[in-house]
């Protein structure tokens, strides 16, 4: 959620924010609805306090009053009944105006609520402005000794690279047949060293991030509250992605959704907190099964395992103080942290910077991480793909977007309070990242050969054969 006090010191920024990330939410309208609040609101506070007011001193008066009427004679009688009336009415009329400033109140809330959750933060000043994903910007790349991404894969092995999917049918890894029988499209089920394969890179990727970089691991529900996916800002945009459980029609007061990220639980725990300063950052990880609907996605490379409905994630996320130094550094780590286990796996991988076009409502910054993968891209003469890179991992900058709509703060000293800011990231997930290690380390034999610090999760297993 933006602050609403920097949106009316520079409505123009978040007008041009919005329009920068062609997201489309009329500001001006926002700005006119949050006015006509607070001037609602400052009548309801104002007659709330004049009420408090005469209840305090209208009683008195009306007794005394009173009192006088009982020894009045006719003439002064009159007048005395008059203003026993007038103060009489007084807190009627201010409940008249009460009510009516409740009213205006409830019209505007609606409306404005609606718009200020769909406003989105603007983009830092240094991202890189652009209309979507063509328009990212290259910071990095690397690749293991040998391997050049800009040859092809045959030049380099001296054999013709299989897909994943020619790879994992030879080598009996997925059943995506019986699977779609069980769930329908984009369903998988991975089988024997497969399954083995994907167990050992998420532990490896827990480990990793737990024990090497000091990161709680924690678990998380993955059916959470919808006030949990709009406090963390995955709602209302990203409702179409996301698998909704019907439970209000049965009685239980309110439908429940599956989250795309552990992110979710993560940020949620902390909810409608005041941390103490001294206790942040925190970092937290957790592993969990991610839903999403897919919605729209097709084609030859969403196929198989990279665009699926269910999946597993390592996940990271940090709460820090309202720092843009200490937000970019923590930044910088995650984004550390994942290059060191790409290097591990010997994949090659480059580092895109996100234009604002790429970034969603939530986001200040956005860095992703795509890994070259030999089964995807354009077609040669021959039939055989090019390769091409493919997105697997994600690390972004919110700054207090996710804290302020989930009401998480810290104690700052003689500030009192202030909002927490948030960062998460992509340590790993799988099957996706199957798809570049099954292509990359395939042999000319058809085995996959397994890096070296997958191994000891594979009981010392140095390849996969059929």
């Amino acid at each position: 959620m933006i602050d609403l006090k920097a949106l009316r010191d520079d409505p123009e920024r978040f007008i041009q924010g919005a329009r920068d990330k062609g997201i489309d939410v009329d500001i001006p309208r926002l700005i006119e609805l949050d006015a006509r609040r607070r001037e609602a609101l400052t009548r309801q506070e104002s007659a709330r306090a004049e009420q408090k007011r005469i209840s305090r001193e209208v009683g008195p008066q009306i007794g005394k009053l009173k009192g006088q009427l009982k020894q009045a004679d006719g003439g002064s009688r009159a007048a005395l009944e008059s203003q026993i009336a007038e103060l009489e009415a007084r807190p009627a009329a201010l409940k008249r105006v009460l009510q009516q400033a409740e009213a205006d109140v409830a019209e505007i809330d609606g409306p404005f609520r609606d718009l200020l959750l769909h406003a989105p933060l603007p983009a830092d000043d240094d991202v890189p402005r652009g209309e979507s994903a063509e328009d990212n910007v290259e910071l990095r790349r690397w690749s293991p000794d040998g391997f050049d991404p800009d040859r092809t894969f045959e030049s380099q092995a001296g054999f013709r690279p299989r897909t994943h999917l020619e790879l994992v049918e030879s080598l009996g890894l997925v059943d995506f047949k019986r699977a779609v029988k069980v769930g329908g499209t984009r369903h998988y089920s991975l089988a024997g060293d497969g399954f083995r394969l994907h167990e050992a890179i998420l532990q490896f990727a827990l480990d990793v991030i737990t024990r090497e970089h000091g990161f709680t691991p924690m678990s998380v529900p993955v059916i959470v509250r919808e006030d949990c996916m709009i406090g963390t800002g995955f709602f209302p945009e990203g409702r179409p992605q996301a698998y909704q459980v019907d439970e209000s029609s049965r009685g239980a007061g309110q439908d429940l959704y599956l989250t795309g990220t552990g992110e979710v639980g993560l940020m949620g725990l902390h909810a409608d907190e005041i941390l103490e300063a001294q206790g942040l950052p925190i970092r937290l990880a957790t592993r969990s099964t991610c839903f999403r609907r897919e919605a729209g996605a097709a084609g030859r490379d969403t196929a198989g395992l990279y665009r699926i409905h269910q999946f597993d994630k390592v996940e990271q996320v940090v709460i820090c103080k309202a720092d843009a130094d200490e937000e970019r550094t923590h930044h910088a780590d995650m984004i550390a942290t994942v290059e060191s286990i790409l290097q591990r796996l010997e994949l090659p991988y480059r580092l895109l910077q996100c234009c604002t076009g790429d970034l969603g409502p939530k986001n200040a910054d956005m860095i992703d991480i795509e890994c070259w993968m030999p089964g995807r891209g354009e077609l040669d003469a021959n039939g055989i793909p090019l390769g091409d890179w493919g997105e697997t991992h994600s690390a972004s900058r919110l700054h207090d977007y996710q804290c302020r709509r989930l009401n998480l703060r810290y104690r700052d000293g003689e500030k009192g309070t202030t909002f927490c800011w948030s960062l998460n990231n992509t340590v790993i997930a799988s099957p996706r990242i199957l798809v570049p290690l099954l292509e990359m380390h395939q042999q000319a034999d058809g085995s996959i050969a397994i890096p070296e610090v997958l191994q000891p999760y594979l009981g010392g297993c140095a390849s996969i054969s059929g």
